[in-house]
């Protein structure tokens, strides 16, 4: 019996979920790796943070977004997966709107973390 969970997310970029987790400075690999769970059992996954107690957590793409693989009960990180998933869902994004908006001629003019953890971003274009 599989101890892995998959959690579905809303991230669909892997270049933006790659510079969401460096921001975060969380450490990963990219796949395909393994990721390692309880008694020897692998997923593979696009994305792969090696936790120091052996168990990983990985980013596999199912076809739509990129779903959280992990054995849970082996969670090793800062924060609760809930606290994990929403900074790395926030993370992801402020560069997804980078991206996008870049696409169509504008850059950053301000980037703002508020006191209630929120970014406020400021964008502009130049017209002639």
């Amino acid at each position: 019996m599989s101890h892995f969970s998959n959690i579905k997310t809303q991230i669909r970029n892997l270049a933006s979920l790659q510079a969401a987790l460096t921001d975060l400075g969380v450490n990963w690999k990219s796949g395909p790796h393994e990721v390692r769970g309880y008694r020897g059992q692998t997923s593979t996954a696009e994305v792969v943070v090696e936790q120091d107690n052996n168990y990983d957590i990985g980013f596999r793409w199912n076809g739509k977004e990129y779903e959280l693989v992990a054995d849970l009960q082996y969670w090793q990180q800062p924060w609760s997966v809930d606290g994990f998933l929403n900074r790395v869902s926030q993370r992801y994004a402020v560069h997804t709107v980078v991206r996008e908006t870049a696409k169509q001629g504008f850059q950053v003019a301000e980037q703002q973390k508020n006191g209630d953890g929120s970014i406020r971003l400021v964008v502009q274009r130049w017209s002639a």
